[in-house]
């Protein structure tokens, strides 16, 4: 009995420090664990909320810059036709050009297929002379609303007498007559589209 007495108390050593590491040691190692993760979580929070805070930051930096932009966006494609408007813009150019006769016939706002924007078709006839017209192609181009030229067509001037048609050898007048599409970020073409769902009007100009 005296021999297996250092046994049995052996044993009792072993089995109560496994009986240690499975009811403090594990546990700890499991919160020690859990901890780690929870850690690393609230790193990686961190560092999204960092690069946030960033982009935030860039953001406001350039929110003038980008406000600039979306004004000129709006400029070029305004929220509603603003016929008006545009028979300014198109006046100012044809008088900085010099022409001698110009007319503005605007179409009524079509919707895109897309539904993004609506199209004004519209035709314009303006006369001169070769650097006059050729001037007056320039400004619209340079025109703060987006204006896309779909077909053009130069022809010899008028003199407007009795209906006679003289060549450009013996006035150098030119007649230019040009589609052009205008545009509208009012993609209903309806109220607050002028005309909106009504026929185009000609606005002829001396």
């Amino acid at each position: 009995m005296n021999r297996r007495s250092p046994i049995i108390a052996g044993v009792a050593v072993v089995a109560v420090a496994l009986l240690t590491v499975f009811l403090l040691v594990l546990p700890k190692m499991g919160e020690v664990d859990q901890a780690k993760q929870e850690l690393q979580a609230a790193q990686d929070e961190e560092v999204s909320l960092d690069a946030q805070l960033r982009a935030l930051q860039e953001a406001e930096a350039q929110a003038p810059e980008t406000e600039a932009e979306i004004a000129q966006i709006e400029q070029q494609v305004p929220p509603t036709a603003d016929l008006p408007g545009l028979f300014r813009l198109l006046q100012g150019a044809a008088d900085q050009a010099a022409v001698d006769f110009f007319s503005f016939s605007p179409g009524s706002p079509a919707p895109d297929e897309s539904g993004t924007f609506s199209t004004i078709t519209s035709q314009i006839t303006v006369s001169g002379g070769y650097f006059a017209i050729d001037e007056f192609l320039f400004l619209l181009e340079t025109l703060p609303r987006a204006a896309k030229v779909t077909t053009i067509a130069v022809t010899p001037g008028s003199t407007g007498g009795e209906g006679t048609t003289t060549t450009t050898s013996s006035t150098g007048t030119l007649q230019l007559q040009i589609s052009v599409e205008f545009y509208t970020t009012d993609s209903s073409a309806g109220p607050g589209s002028i005309p909106g769902p009504t026929s185009g009007t000609t606005v002829p100009g001396a």
